[in-house]
């Protein structure tokens, strides 16, 4: 096993996902990579106050900065690549703002027609904890609000929605150290970007921001043939994940459950009406993410809840 080591530069970032990108760094099955990613915006410089237009890495960006992409040696469409999250550590600054976008969510929510608020946070990564400019204190969790492949499909792809087969923008709070999420491969090499590094996040992210900062993982690629289900899934230090991805929420909590049953069919060997059963009192449907246009769901089957 090799460990790799990646730098966000303007020749290791990208900001769209694109199946024909040259990869930026190869590595073989197995390998180890330590990834720097700057914030979503890519700023190159700490903001001072509030709202302040700081230097970014790249002009114009079409979405998220993301670092990469990264290849797999061997990695072909119809694999799954195991990304193994050791360690995720936020730089010590980062922020967040409401109100930016004028959307139905914000119009319902009566905060558009007026200046965005932004909120800036000291993160202390030994206590675990950050400071906003107003005062308040919250918990950090960090994880990386995208890590994906691109799709199939020729072009370049824009990295705001969340897809149900590269993944990208999952936005999902559970995927800290210690997770592993199953992405099927789409294209040779797989070509994995990550990036929109956050601190800490509710479900939902409701105010379209975490709290935005870079991140440096540490992780390891691997490549499985099969796996227990088709689709993006996660295995994390709450439990089981499956998720679900659609700009009706209906069909994006439909999908999530229905891959969780099926990921406990093939656990406990159970006909789907009694899997659905079991699964009732002890899986949790969450609001995965609000913020792109694209509702998120996960089912969450804790570790431990079935015996």
């Amino acid at each position: 096993m090799t460990e790799h080591f990646l730098q966000p530069g303007h020749d290791t970032v990208v900001d769209v996902f694109d199946p024909h990108a040259a990869a930026v760094l190869m590595v073989e099955p197995g390998d180890s990579v330590e990834v720097r990613s700057l914030n979503a915006h890519g700023h190159i410089e700490r903001q001072t106050k509030p709202g302040e237009q700081v230097a970014t890495l790249l002009r114009g960006s079409r979405g998220h900065t993301l670092t990469g992409p990264i290849g797999v040696r061997g990695a072909r469409p119809g694999q799954i690549l195991a990304v193994r999250l050791h360690s995720l550590t936020p730089d010590d600054w980062g922020f967040t703002v409401s109100g930016a976008k004028d959307n139905e969510l914000n119009r319902r929510l009566g905060i558009t027609g007026e200046l965005p608020a932004w909120l800036l946070w000291d993160l202390d990564v030994e206590a675990k904890t950050g400071t906003d400019d107003r005062g308040h204190t919250v918990a950090l969790a960090p994880f990386l609000g995208v890590t994906g492949v691109p799709p199939a499909e020729p072009g370049r792809h824009s990295t705001i929605p969340p897809r149900t087969v590269g993944g990208g923008n999952i936005d999902c709070r559970e995927l800290v150290a210690g997770s592993t999420l199953y992405l099927p491969v789409t294209v040779a090499d797989a070509l994995l970007s990550v990036g929109d590094g956050h601190a800490a996040q509710g479900d939902g992210e409701v105010s379209g921001t975490a709290i935005e900062t870079g991140m440096t993982t540490r992780m390891t690629l691997d490549l499985l043939d099969e796996a227990a289900i088709s689709g993006v899934h996660a295995e994390t230090p709450a439990g089981r994940i499956t998720f679900g991805f659609n700009a009706d929420l209906n069909i994006a909590m439909t999908d999530a459950l229905a891959a969780m049953a099926d990921w406990m069919q093939s656990i406990y060997g159970l006909d789907r009406s009694t899997t659905l059963a079991l699964a009732s009192p002890t899986v949790s449907l969450r609001v995965t993410q609000v913020a792109n246009d694209t509702w998120g769901v996960h089912a969450l089957l804790p570790e431990g809840a079935i015996r």
